[in-house]
């Protein structure tokens, strides 16, 4: 099936983005319009909504061509021209748009509709954040973040004469080959070393402008600062700090205890760093598909077996030309789901190679695409602008309720049991990873003039705190304490990462709620992404039937969950 775009009320079919002086005039007409009545003001929040939706899409494109093609200098400018020539010259207008919308003397008119009160809410801090000498920051900010997909996407090794990317070599290192896997490592610790100097660099820059950027707005700090920005209404800081205890208390010694079984088993002392992903017991790595197209056949049919409608979704994206899924040279790493708001069609984009993880990663970017389809129909672009903490329930939950139809790409008992173990098992290991790259953040942001040096010892000690303590990695040293620079959040989107670990655990009580009524859960779960951005955090986790908890006593109660399941398996 292909949608087509609602036909536009207050801007031309065929408007291009190709000067400022394009798209001003539609400022100035929202900026200059008397609206005298609650009627009136309707419809200057829809033309406001319909000109942030074109805009979005607009630079949304012009990232997903760059991302798929880091190489082609054209879609690089297209990118870099918007975030340096078009962004700037809005951000003043926008800020215009957000005082006249708070000054309206209609605003009052929809103090009791959730959804306008959260809108609104948003509004009211993006004015409270904006700063004039801030646009020329934000705009160096857009366009330096976005060399991390440059320098990423570049990293290639050689094997057996073919030139392979990142993500098909990290395959190898589930190979029972020890001396495949150890010649592996090396080659991607050797060519990961070329960059070291120049991810450190980056991302020494970006603290000292993303600093900068904050002190600007009145805030002691970039973290301070980013809390704000992200709306972080419901949560703070300590609430942070205190999920990264629990982690380290309950969720650790779990890790630990799966991690010693795994090295009693290959009968050795400790991991080398290329054992970490070696099935223990001999057996060769999970292979649920072979191509991309094989890949996605399977997931439209699972996701048909959950609800139709899921399946309908991601048709409609291949129909549409909306999947980007195979991994390639020049492509920038990791796995996206970009939201497409004029049309209403997202796009996924992912590096798949034929692992278990590429499976996860595509229900997982599902969840987010289906998340746009039943949200897409809401009045204005605004509730349609997912938190996170919202946005990773939604993929997070796909993951777990797709493993009851894992065994479309595995007919082999052995083999599924395999995958859901992985699953829960990784789960275990990734919040860890979460709290690990939070709490990472909270010190470089504190600590922002620290040296190269002290950013090592402290990543360092942090993988003291979050990790097993079962790695030798001797000789390896480098690559323990440059690991963060493999995580693009870092560079690209900072401070979103946590979301993942609070969603993990809604997630989690999604999967429990199916295990008793799997219908019912699925229809809490669809109420909840048809809100969009329409009612509180905590509500929307509430109307998926689930809490809004990363406290140490939900988390544990949720450990022993899986735990549980992991015992059944």
């Amino acid at each position: 099936m292909i949608i087509e775009k609602a036909q536009r009320k207050f801007l031309p079919s065929d408007l291009e983005i190709d000067s400022f002086e394009k798209i001003k005039p539609y400022f100035d007409d929202l900026l200059n319009r008397s609206i005298s009545s609650k009627a009136e003001f309707e419809k200057w929040l829809e033309d406001r909504s319909e000109l942030d939706a074109f805009l979005e899409e607009d630079l949304a494109w012009r990232y997903i061509r760059m991302t798929i093609d880091t190489k082609n200098n054209e879609y690089s400018n297209s990118y870099t021209f918007f975030v340096t020539k078009i962004q700037p010259e809005l951000a003043p207008l926008d800020d215009q748009l957000n005082r006249k919308l708070m000054q309206s003397p209609f605003v009052k008119d929809y103090e009791n509709e959730d959804a306008f009160r959260i809108y609104f809410r948003s509004v009211e801090t993006q004015l409270n954040l904006f700063r004039e000498e801030n646009i020329p920051i934000e705009a160096f900010l857009n366009e330096k973040s976005q060399e991390f997909g440059a320098i990423s996407g570049s990293q290639t090794i050689e094997h057996e004469g073919q030139e392979i990317t990142m993500q098909k070599a990290a395959q190898f290192l589930k190979e029972q080959d020890e001396n495949l896997r150890k010649t592996i490592f090396d080659k991607i610790s050797n060519r990961r070393r070329k960059d070291i100097d120049a991810l450190n660099n980056l991302y020494s820059e970006l603290i000292v402008k993303r600093h900068e950027l904050a002190v600007n707005a009145g805030f002691a700090n970039f973290r301070d600062y980013k809390f704000q920005s992200l709306g972080r209404f419901d949560y703070t800081k300590e609430d942070c700090f205190n999920f990264h205890q629990a982690i380290k208390t309950l969720i650790v010694p779990l890790v630990r205890e799966i991690q010693q079984k795994k090295l009693d088993k290959l009968g050795k002392s400790k991991f080398k760093p290329w054992d970490a992903e070696v099935d223990p017991e001999g057996k060769a790595p999970l292979k649920p598909f072979q191509t991309g197209k094989e890949m996605l056949e399977g997931t439209i049919s699972i996701l048909g077996k959950i609800d139709s409608y899921f399946a309908d979704c991601i048709q409609t994206m291949d129909d549409m030309g909306h999947l980007d899924l195979e991994s390639k040279t020049g492509k920038a790493p990791g796995g996206y789901n970009y939201p497409l708001y004029e049309i209403g069609v997202p796009f996924i984009f992912m590096n798949a190679v034929g692992a278990q993880r590429d499976l996860v990663t595509m229900v997982h970017e599902a969840g987010h695409a289906v998340h746009s389809f039943l949200s897409r129909d809401l009045k204005l672009t605004g509730f349609k602008n997912l938190p996170s903490e919202v946005a990773e329930l939604a993929s997070m939950s796909m993951e777990m309720l797709t493993m009851n139809y894992w065994d479309l790409f595995y007919a082999n008992q052995d083999d599924l049991n395999r995958a859901k173990r992985e699953q829960l098992e990784g789960i275990l290991k990734i919040l860890p990873w979460i709290a690990h790259i939070d709490a990472f953040q909270h010190w470089v942001y504190e600590n922002v003039n620290h040296s190269i040096e002290e950013r090592y010892a402290y990543w360092k000690k942090l993988s003291s705190d979050y990790g097993t303590g079962l790695t030798d990695w001797t000789g390896y040293d480098d690559m323990l304490e440059t690991s963060w620079q493999r995580q693009m959040h870092l560079f690209e989107v900072p401070f979103y990462y946590i979301e993942y670990g609070i969603a993990q655990l809604g997630a989690l009580g999604v999967w429990k709620n199916s295990l008793e009524n799997f219908g019912l859960a699925v229809e809490n779960y669809k109420d909840a992404l048809k809100l969009g951005y329409t009612k509180s955090i905590p509500e929307i986790y509430e109307t998926a039937n689930v809490k809004f908890d990363f406290s140490e006593s939900y988390l544990k109660s949720l450990a022993d969950f899986i735990k549980e399941e992991l015992n059944r398996i």
